[in-house]
Order: structure tokens, then sequence, then C-alpha cells
């Protein structure tokens, strides 16, 4: 008796459990859902964040606000309020990699833990990182820019949009595998760093479309390889680092909507499916043309998968090259 009796209480809560999960989709969002973002006002992929969030709000029938969050190593800042937020839906994170990938293995005491902190929720867009040089230097090549920075040891210099950033990490291993003495110069985002790069201070970036795309056609800077086994189609005369001789040299730039940890699988799948229908969007697909970058439409359990795999990747680079953040 006291047997059945368990096993009718247990079958009654997980029909209120379910109840409840269903309920938690049905009644949301009933106010203001807010979308941090980690890093200052002006970043190329605000264009989409707030496409989505005009077009969320619609949908929804409440408002959906960004807020700009900028400050800590790499935008740890902001990925902490994230984290630290009541896990309801109504406090979510437009994030890049560095945050959720880089930040554990470079970063004490960051406020959360990048594994364990987040709810995936979907991938955004991705584009590759496009090797660059400023138009006064003569190289053409990955390999002309190598055999450059032999002939030179310690007189070239290349930017990153700071510490513990895919341009850094991708500049620690062009630096390893290619053998050469090249000086790396941390700026605090993107736009110092082509600032400089356009102005001759530095020399060398590994730049998003987004970022170097409109210097390309005005002739100030030139993309030498893009970063990837695949050729970028808007450059498509450029070749890969693969083909340039370096198949491990590879890495690209993506953004992703991710809520606190423990917020319910059932809000978590509706905005899913809300995001990647707007992703598929004619306005979406003309604002990553924009960014030179292609939409990624998968579930949260697929983009759970691919923050573990880019961990295991950039952490084992960061291994390799000896990368360390004093």
């Amino acid at each position: 008796m006291l047997t059945r009796r368990v096993l009718v209480l247990a079958i009654a809560a997980a029909g209120t459990g379910s109840n409840i999960a269903s309920f938690a989709a049905e009644t949301y969002p009933k106010k203001i859902v807010k979308v941090i973002v980690p890093f200052p006002p002006g970043v190329p992929s605000e264009i989409i964040y707030r496409l989505l969030a005009d077009r969320l709000s619609a949908k929804f029938g409440q408002p959906i606000i960004i807020e700009n969050r900028p400050g800590g190593a790499g935008g740890t800042v902001g990925a902490a309020a994230v984290a630290n937020a009541e896990p309801d839906g109504y406090t979510l994170l437009a994030s890049a990699p560095t945050p959720l990938v880089t930040a554990a293995a470079l970063y004490k005491n960051l406020g959360y833990e990048p594994s364990r902190s987040f709810a995936p929720i979907a991938m955004l867009f991705t584009s590759p990182q496009l090797l660059t040089v400023n138009s006064a230097l003569p190289m053409k090549s990955l390999q002309e820019l190598i055999g450059y920075a032999k002939s030179k040891p310690g007189k070239i210099s290349i930017a990153s949009a700071g510490y513990g950033t895919q341009p850094h990490l991708l500049a620690e291993m062009l630096k390893s595998a290619a053998g050469i003495d090249i000086v790396h110069v941390p700026y605090r985002g993107n736009a110092a760093a082509v600032t400089d790069l356009l102005a001759g201070q530095v020399q060398v970036y590994f730049a998003t479309p987004a970022d170097i795309l409109p210097h390309v056609d005005a002739g100030k800077v030139r993309v030498i390889a893009v970063a990837d086994t695949l050729r970028f189609s808007q450059l498509p005369d450029v070749p890969t680092t693969a083909e340039s001789g370096f198949p491990n040299l590879t890495g690209e730039f993506w953004s992703g909507i991710l809520a606190p940890a423990g917020t319910p699988a059932s809000i978590v799948d509706q905005l899913n499916i809300a995001i990647n229908e707007i992703m598929r969007s004619p306005e979406a697909r003309l604002a990553l043309n924009k960014l030179g970058g292609k939409a990624k439409l998968e579930t949260p359990q697929d983009f759970t998968a691919f923050i573990i795999s880019e961990t295991q990747k950039w952490s084992e680079v960061i291994k390799a090259t000896g990368v360390k953040i004093e």
C-alpha cells in the first residue's frame, strides 16, 4: 500500500512539474525582457541584437530592451550580471565567445562559471576572422608575411581586441606555428585596433568582416588569408589559412543568446523557436550580409555542444601557446 501511495504521489508530482513548465511558457513574457550586451555600444553585432529585440517585442507584445554593460576582462562583467540574475527568462545575455569560452582559462574570480552558469538558447551567426595587413606593407600572402617577419624579427606588430580574444589567440597561434617574432599589441576593443591598423601604428590584425571590409574596399588594408577551411564568399580570391599551409590556424567569430542556468526549458525552447524564425527572415539575411556573417539555426542542445567544443579548442590553444594574464 505504501509503495503504491509513493508511486501515485510521484506521478502527481511529475504531472505538476510538467504543468508548471507549460504554464511558464504560456504566460511568458508578461513584462519587460532585458538583453545584456557585455560590450560598449556600437559593436557591429548590435545590428542583429536590435533587430532581434524589435522583432521579439512585436511577437511577444512586451518590450525587449538592449542594455550595454561593458567592463571586466573580455565582457565578463555583463556575463556575470546575467549568470547571477533570476532564472526566469527576463534577463538574457547576447554574447561573443570570450566570456563563455576563454575567460575561465585566463581569468580568476569571474563571478560565474561559464560551463555551468548559463542555459544556451540560440546561436545567431558566425563570421570568419580575416588576416589583414596595412596596405603600406608589401606582402600579399601569408607566406610573404612570414618571410617578411623572419627578415625583421620584432619589427612587426599584430593587434588584438584585448587579452584572451580570438584575435589575440590567433596571433599567438601564428607566432608559434610559423616560428616568427612579432609583437602583440592589445587594445580595448576592435574599433581602437582597426583605427591604429589604418594609421600604420600596428601592421597586422585578425579582423571580422564587419570591422574591416569597408577599409578593404577603400584600399587602406589588404586581406591576405581567411582563418578558416573554406573561402569567404565576399572575398573569393583570398586563400584560407589551411590552403596557405596552416590548417589549424582557424577561428570564427560567433554570437548567441543565453539565459541564466535554471531557466525553465519551456521558456528556452520558446525563445529558440522565435529567434530562429527571425534569423530566417530577409531582414536578418540583409543585416548578416553587412556583417559578413551567416545565420546558425540550431537547437539549445546544439548550441550547448558547440560551446563545449569551442571551450576545449581554445583552452588547448591557451595551454599550448602559454598565454597568461598577469
